[in-house]
């Protein structure tokens, strides 16, 4: 298949392509009359490379990934250990986006009069001690409750006097 068949069927642009090439992680084709003409098996391993970026792998590691693969072949040990590191990160990610939503939740009702009283009552340091440490994770049942007031709503006041904002 030529190049723009390749690009109209995986979404990319030609310099995706070309890129991917370059970078090892897609074989070179073969030229007919100077124009690339790809395997079959071309558009998977485009769509796999695609794929592996959109879950958040580098380049690096897709290559890592590809290298070497068979159909006939069962997942390598390097599959494995590229595995175990990534589920090291992505439970690093989720620890961090939990406690930006617990930041963000806890912000949405501050009342702070200044920056300043803001980083403290944040407990935040010249070394960023962790924001987790000052909110424990919210339950549901920990959830600020919203109350009818006028027609509008409004936290529970006991639920703000207690909150560390």
């Amino acid at each position: 298949m030529k190049i723009g068949e390749l690009t109209d069927r995986s979404g990319l642009n030609s310099s995706a392509i070309r890129y991917y090439e370059n970078m090892g992680l897609l074989s070179p084709p073969h030229r007919i009359g100077g124009q690339r003409r790809y395997s079959s098996d071309a558009l998977d391993r485009v769509l796999l490379i695609r794929f592996a970026g959109e879950m958040g792998f580098t380049l690096t590691e897709t290559k890592v990934f590809l290298d070497g693969l068979r159909d006939d072949a069962p997942v390598g040990p390097r599959w494995k250990k590229l595995a175990h590191r990534k589920i090291l990160e992505v439970e690093d990610c989720i620890r961090r986006s939990k406690q930006l939503k617990s930041l963000l939740e806890h912000l949405l009702d501050c009342r702070c009069t200044s920056l300043q009283i803001c980083v403290q009552r944040l407990s935040l340091s010249p070394r960023q001690r962790s924001v987790s440490r000052r909110w424990p994770r919210s339950s549901p049942r920990q959830q600020p409750r919203l109350k009818s007031w006028g027609g509008a709503t409004r936290l529970d006041r006991s639920r703000r006097a207690s909150s560390p904002i």
